[in-house]
């Protein structure tokens, strides 16, 4: 450690020039820096007759680059800087290394609220509101009230195991397979133009679909939505990693994640929409929203840091990470399944996938068949439903979220063990209460006491995605945080089949003579249930 006295006999000894005064900040950023002095003879001098300060700087990217200063000739003095706290492993960094380094947010210390999280949240409320539309565009019941204007199915002529599958296996056709891919893509691209441009897409998907003149034509524009949804997490999470202190990530991510809520919220609104503009300009309104975020997000968020780096310093580390690659044996960059190996190599991931796999399943279910649940259930409360359902998903649901990630952050500060097996405990008693309040609300029998207990159900439930990202993001590499969400991601794209399947399911039982409410309503409580119970 460099102390007063010695600081202060360098400082009076030595007159600095410009450049090493930079140097010496450079070391002060944390990051893990070593300053030493050599002798004009060491390898790493440039001229002879003059001492040398070679600086190693060891930034998060696992970057190595080797920066040598000069400064006159001076009896050899030693200036061991103290290493950062933080290891190099780490994913996150706290708030008092964030307000160093100049990157705590909107202002110092504090989280970029305004500049990344935000705008982030926008763009995926625009996702989901786009996505999740359909479900509230669909009319199966017998009721006057199912007409070619308001229901797609009415007008575009299909089932209810052509819209299970609609809902579910056409979007997750490419989404699937995208979203690896779309994680390791994430951590090598500029991932504000990646946020932008797949906002762009899935926007212009869901007025193709407004246009659609039948099936098949909605199938392909729910395939394209499906592509472009898949890269907006991956790029969405990883920024929030890089800008958001490691105290508040859970908080972070659940704010982020609330963007959920809010676009189911708007997606039950929906039918208020079905029933004014029919379910054709309803999509029309969803996809210019969804352009005008696209066009947002690249006005709010900041240049990606990633991008942003001097030439000189870029190709010293390009050279120097060839150096290290041939030392260590390694051929090229890391292929996709590589790092997706890496990644599942941890067995606190491996289960994390698993329970998030029947999770995403129960989740999934509620928000493809709620709806038609609820409309086959309780006809003539179609438009209180609209209404009542936005403010559960909306306030219920993003509160939850928002309060499982603050609660998530306080229980890890407090573990004196493992505080990511902190963290999963506030999902973990979220599932298990949501387990009678989701069967109390199908076994209802009023619509009153349904959506009461439908509120119990998001308030209870929807606590576990911000401490999940958390875990996951803390549990794995900085270099493969994108490729983890991307397989996340995956996973949900996964538990889209079990909608998919509850469809064929319910069509069946249907066609056997089965009341159609009766029906949902027991495949909803087995199905839902098990997921959550086994998550």
């Amino acid at each position: 450690t460099c102390t007063t006295s010695t600081c202060a006999h360098w400082q009076s000894a030595v007159p600095l020039r410009p450049f090493a005064l930079v140097a010496i900040l450079l070391v002060l950023l944390p990051g893990g820096c070593r300053a030493f002095v050599t002798d004009s003879s060491s390898p790493t001098t440039r001229s002879a007759g003059s001492e040398q300060i070679s600086i190693l700087v060891l930034p998060r990217a696992v970057r190595v680059a080797r920066k040598t200063v000069s400064v006159k000739k001076h009896p050899r003095t030693l200036l061991a800087f103290k290493p950062s706290d933080r290891s190099d492993d780490g994913i996150y960094t706290s708030a008092a290394e964030k307000e160093k380094e100049g990157t705590a947010g909107d202002g110092e210390g504090t989280v970029p609220y305004f500049s990344i999280v935000l705008p982030l949240l926008l763009v995926y409320i625009s996702n989901q509101w786009s996505r999740s539309s359909l479900y509230y565009l669909v009319n199966f019941s017998d009721s006057p009230d199912a007409t070619a204007f308001t229901a797609m199915n009415v007008d575009l002529g299909f089932t209810q195991a052509q819209y299970g599958a609609l809902a579910s296996v056409a979007f997750t056709a490419l989404f699937a397979v995208a979203s690896l891919f779309a994680g390791s893509y994430a951590d090598k691209s500029d991932r504000r133009a990646l946020t932008a441009g797949s906002a762009a897409v899935w926007s212009a998907a869901t007025l193709g679909t407004a246009a659609a003149a039948g099936y098949g034509q909605v199938v392909l524009a729910r395939i394209i939505m499906g592509l472009a949804c898949a890269f907006s997490t991956p790029a969405a999470y990883t920024l929030i990693r890089d800008t958001v202190p490691k105290e508040r990530a859970a908080f972070a991510n659940s704010l982020y994640g609330g963007g959920i809520y809010l676009g189911g919220a708007l997606s039950s609104l929906s039918i208020l929409l079905d029933n004014s503009l029919g379910w054709r300009g309803a999509l029309v309104a969803i996809g210019v929203y969804g352009v005008l975020c696209a066009l947002l997000s690249l006005f709010l968020l900041p240049p990606d840091q990633k991008d942003i780096e001097d030439e000189g310093s870029t190709a010293l580390l390009q050279k120097t990470e060839r150096a290290v690659k041939e030392q260590s044996g390694e051929a090229g960059s890391p292929t996709v399944v590589a790092d997706a190996k890496e990644v599942l190599s941890i067995p606190r991931v491996q289960w994390l996938f698993l329970a998030a796999f029947f999770r995403f399943c129960s989740g999934l279910c509620i928000g493809v068949w709620s709806a038609p649940y609820f409309k086959s259930a309780f006809p003539d409360d179609s438009t209180t439903y609209a209404v009542v359902n936005a403010f559960i998903v909306g306030f219920c649901g993003v509160s939850s979220g928002v309060l499982g990630g603050y609660f998530a952050d306080k229980t890890s500060q407090y573990s004196s063990s493992d505080e990511n097996s902190a963290r999963l405990t506030v999902p973990i008693v979220g599932s298990i209460l949501a387990v009678p309040s989701w069967w109390l609300t199908v076994s209802a029998s009023t619509f009153e006491q349904a959506m009461f207990w439908l509120g119990v159900e998001y308030l209870v439930a929807e606590c576990w995605f911000g401490p999940a990202v958390a875990v996951l993001q803390s549990s794995v590499g900085p270099k493969r945080g994108g490729t983890a969400q991307g397989m996340f991601t995956l996973t949900g794209a996964i538990g889209n089949l079990a909608p998919s399947f509850l469809g064929v399911l319910y069509g069946k039982a249907t066609s056997q003579g089965v009341e159609g409410e009766v029906a949902l309503s027991h495949l909803l409580e087995v199905a839902v249930c098990a997921g959550y119970l086994i998550s």
